[in-house]
Formats: C-alpha cells, structure tokens, sequence
C-alpha cells in the first residue's frame, strides 16, 4: 500500500501518527481476525469535496494506539483481582450476549481490545455487524487465557455497548425517513477521543458522516459572518483559500440569511433551528441551486415532518450526543483449569 505524500501529511498532522508508524503500516501484517473482514489498515482520509462518507471503515492503525491507551488508563499497574483469583494457565470461553434488541456495532473494535491483552485470545462473531439483533443473541465469544478475557471484559463491553447504541438510535432516524430520499448526517458533537468509532456506529446504523473535523469541510457558521461582516465576505475568504473541489456551507437562521447565502453561491446551506413551514418556503425560494440540510431540535418525533420539507439531509447531533448505551453482557461459559 502506497500513500500519497498529501494523505501522508494529513495523518500525521490530524492523528499525530509519525513517519515510522506510517512506514510499518505499509507492509504490517494485522492479525486482527478484523483485518481478514477487509477492514482498512491506515484511516480513509476523505476527498476534496465530499460533505459524507459511504463507507464502514474503521482505521485500524489510528484504532490499535486508543486500544492501548484506553487499556493503560483501567489496568494501570495491572488487574488485581483477575491476578490473585485466575491462575496464568487457564483458559476458557466467554460469550457476548445481547441483553435487549438493537443493532450491533463494534465487534471489530472489540478484536482489536482482545488481540491487544493477548495474541492467543481468538473472537468469533456470530451476527453480522449492523445487523438488527433480538434480545437474548449470542452474538460473539472470546475463547483463550481467561486473564486476558477478564481484564479486557470492561473496555470491551463500554466500547460494544456504546457504539451499538449509537448504531440503533441511527437506524430508528433512518427508518422514520424511509423512503423520502433524505440523508441522516451525524454532527461533531462526538465523545472526546471517540470521534471516529462514533461516526463508524452512525455509518452502520445507516446514516451518513458530516465532517470528520474542521480540516475537511467548510461550514460557516454566524460567529465566522459576524467576524467577517456578512455572509457574503465570509464565503469569499473561503473560496480564496480552498480548493476549487471543496464544498462551502453556510449556516442560516432566516429567510433573509437565506437569500444572501444562495447570493454569495453557498453549494450547501444549512437551516438552523426553522420551523417546518420556513423549511418548506426555504425549499421552495432555493429550487434546486443549492444543497439543503436540516439541523437543531430534531426528534424522532419531528423527522419525518422535516424531512417532507424538501430537504436533502437532516443533522442529528443526538445520534453521538444522547444515544443510550445497550446492554451487553459478557459471561464465562467454560473453564478449563483453574
């Protein structure tokens, strides 16, 4: 795998990952169980001009450093209690169960915690990732050294547990807008440290990414129109500086705001906080010049209503901001030796 020098700067800049790591990517051999699913070894960095990503990939490279630092903050000098209860030779399974219906997301993640304790501990998953699954499912086990498996069941769990709840508060939105054509977008409004496998969780649930940061999308919003001195100067400064491929969205909370972002030659807009019938006089003003995307106070019970406006996306900032977390379980089921 070769990667071009302007992705390759993209990564160490936006991930921190340095020119050594970046090299031992290009030939790793992974032996996540992940990586046979054709899970990516480096981040997708997304093109010039995209406002969403279609794919699930998870960046494994950028994956394998949060793993280690997220297992490092719970075991600190080790796990105590696993340490005097389980002896080193043992070993046994340990199944995942589902403890109420939703939509699973994270098992790759989940590998990655596992592989990370110990390379002799193996996962098998059992239901497909964004499949919606009942409660009561089997849906994956650890088998191998039982130290392992108890000292990563917490991390694993919160991981699992939150992504699948983000998976199936997406999926609720999307099937509530089925059928009218419009995208269900995620925000920035993401868990510190999280951003990535939380946007993961939205693209399984069936919705779509907004940016991933502020280095991949413009999106002015009023402070940057009041630093400017209107809406037009704003988007003028972008257009100076970006490339020509790259989409320019404004953030509107009027008509008026409206009319002057469509003048300044905005390719999105997005109508913030507007009631249903300004959504469809905004639709019916824009007619098709420019992109129109929904955004704030969105509920489940609302969606499809903005949806019938006309829009062509809707933001929902709870898909990372408010989902509740599943319950799964993970529970030894075998022991050989003790």
């Amino acid at each position: 795998m070769v990667l071009a020098p302007r992705k390759a700067r993209l990564l160490r800049l936006v991930f921190g990952i340095s020119r050594s790591e970046l090299a031992r990517a290009r030939g790793a051999r992974l032996s996540w169980e992940a990586r046979k699913r054709g899970l990516r070894t480096v981040v997708t960095v997304l093109r010039s001009g995209t406002l969403v990503a279609p794919d699930w990939d998870i960046p494994l490279l950028v994956l394998r450093e949060s793993v280690c630092a997220w297992l490092r903050e719970d075991l600190g000098y080790g796990d105590r209690t696993t340490l005097a209860v389980v002896s080193p030779g043992a070993t046994g399974t340990a199944a995942i169960v589902m403890r109420q219906p939703g939509v699973l997301c994270g098992m790759p993640v989940i590998e990655a915690v596992f592989a990370e304790l110990d390379t002799r501990l193996r996962v098998t998953t059992m239901c497909r990732e964004g499949e919606l699954v009942p409660e009561g499912t089997v849906v994956g086990q650890v088998v191998g050294p039982l130290r392992g498996i108890l000292a990563g069941e917490r991390l694993a769990l919160n991981l699992l547990q939150r992504l699948s709840g983000i998976a199936t508060l997406t999926r609720r939105f999307v099937d509530a807008v089925a059928g009218t054509g419009v995208m269900i977008l995620d925000t920035r409004k993401t868990t510190p440290g999280l951003r990535l496998l939380e946007k993961y969780a939205v693209r399984v649930g069936g919705g779509r990414n907004h940016r991933f940061g502020l280095f991949d999308g413009v999106l002015i919003k009023d402070n940057h129109v009041r630093v400017a001195g209107s809406v037009r100067e704003a988007v003028q400064r972008v257009r100076n500086v970006i490339p020509h491929t790259m989409l320019v969205e404004v953030e509107v909370t009027t008509l008026e705001e409206l009319d002057e972002a469509l003048a300044a030659g905005a390719d999105w807009i997005l109508l913030d906080n507007m009631d249903v019938e300004t959504m469809r006089e905004a639709v019916r003003r824009v007619a098709g010049r420019a992109k129109l995307e929904a955004s704030g106070g969105v509920t489940l019970e609302r969606v499809r209503a903005i949806a019938e406006t006309g829009v062509d996306a809707i933001s929902v900032g709870a898909l990372t901001h408010s989902a509740s977390a599943l319950d799964i379980s993970l529970e030894v089921v075998a022991v050989d030796g003790r």
